[in-house]
């Protein structure tokens, strides 16, 4: 056997050893997050492990034989599962359900291909080879992988990760490794690649994890904190207060508060995440830092259209007040925020005036004025 491709195998399982223990206990991962992603590194171990088996009793005595058909079946069967099992800890849906079913069919399919010689074979002497249609394990394996990129992708986007380009990069770099090995089968490092593969997406996850508010999904105060300690350049702070948030606490109970939380921080993402990165930052304050070209009335219109819906099946959605203020590079994100502020409050003071005026009726389609007025104000009405 290869004494570099023994050390490379034990180095793999150690190091994802030592990965399964931390995320173990990783405070900050789900439940089931942590627990697909310690399944996915088991896998990794148990496929490396079985590589190795391969390479030890390959053209050994026929005797054993089976066991060399028996690791080379699973370990071509189980690999397309790792970035199944990795695409599950990002995202746990139907279509990881119908992933690990086209995967148990890949399997079924394997194991009565085999006495066809049409994907691998192990001869009468022990020995190894190829298909004729190996490509179907290639396949399987790259649809795996592209699985795992359009999960990866779909979320980053919903997550508003402003470094999703790096999982392109990533992803290139398993490619790449796979298919070393493809064209020289004697140079194992595909379980290389994978075990690194698996790493930086756990880490590339929990990055991205940290930079979210637990209960909406919005990018968190932390992350709003970082991205204006240094403004590089122009655009427009709009800001969100619920309006009368405390009294649904009171009345309903703070579930019933967070869901309502939750829905309107969907309907600002969905009107707003397009044009800008939104956040929250607060109990019940909002904040999105909208690009210099955005359409400030468009998005509010948008708010406006997603908060009524959501009002038809949870009619105690409270309103939500909308204030906004331009800001230049480098200027100071606290006197932008107060310029801000005090338009939101100043129109709040207007909406609450006008309710008094209607006796309580509120008016749900006042329109924000024109962008190019300074300083800018809008307010869900």
């Amino acid at each position: 056997m290869d004494p570099y491709f023994l050390i490379i195998t034990v180095i793999d399982v150690f190091v994802l050893g030592i990965m399964c223990i931390l995320t173990k206990h990783n405070e900050t991962l789900s439940k089931q997050k942590r627990l697909w992603f310690i399944r996915s590194f088991v896998l990794i171990i148990a496929i490396s492990v079985l590589e190795a088996v391969t390479v030890v009793v390959d053209q050994g005595p026929p005797s054993l034989r089976w066991i060399n058909i028996f690791a080379n079946y699973l370990g071509f069967g189980l690999t397309p599962a790792v970035p199944i099992f990795l695409a599950s800890a990002l995202e746990n849906n139907r279509s990881t359900r119908y992933a690990l079913l086209l995967e148990a069919v890949y399997l079924l399919l394997l194991a009565i291909s085999y006495p066809y010689k049409i994907v691998f074979y192990i001869d009468r002497n022990n020995q190894y080879m190829r298909g004729d249609f190996f490509g179907i394990y290639i396949a399987a394996y790259f649809a795996g992988i592209l699985y795992l990129l359009a999960i990866t992708v779909q979320v980053v986007k919903m997550y508003q990760n402003k470094s999703k380009h790096h999982i392109y990069l990533i992803t290139a770099f398993l490619l790449v490794g796979t298919m070393v090995q493809v064209a020289f089968p004697q140079i194992h490092v595909t379980w290389l690649c994978v075990t690194l593969l698996a790493i930086l997406f756990f880490t590339y996850c929990n990055g991205m994890w940290q930079q979210l508010d637990e209960l909406t999904g919005l990018l968190n105060q932390n992350s709003y904190l970082n991205k204006t300690d240094a403004l590089s350049q122009s655009g427009t702070l709009v800001v969100f207060d619920v309006d009368d948030f405390k009294q649904v606490n009171d009345h309903y109970g703070h579930l019933t508060g967070d869901q309502c939380l939750k829905e309107i921080a969907d309907c600002i993402k969905k009107a707003y995440s397009k044009d800008g990165f939104c956040y929250r930052i607060g109990g019940d304050e909002f904040c999105v830092l909208l690009n210099e070209n955005a359409d400030t009335e468009a998005c509010y219109r948008n708010l406006i259209k997603e908060l009524n819906i959501r009002r038809k099946t949870r009619k105690i959605l409270p309103r939500v007040s909308v204030g906004a203020a331009p800001f230049a590079a480098d200027d100071d994100i606290l006197t932008v925020k107060e310029a801000a502020d005090q338009n939101m409050y100043q129109f709040k003071r207007k909406q609450k005036a006008g309710d008094t005026e209607s006796g309580g009726e509120h008016q749900d389609t006042i329109p924000p004025p024109h962008p190019a007025q300074a300083p800018r104000i809008a307010s869900e009405g």
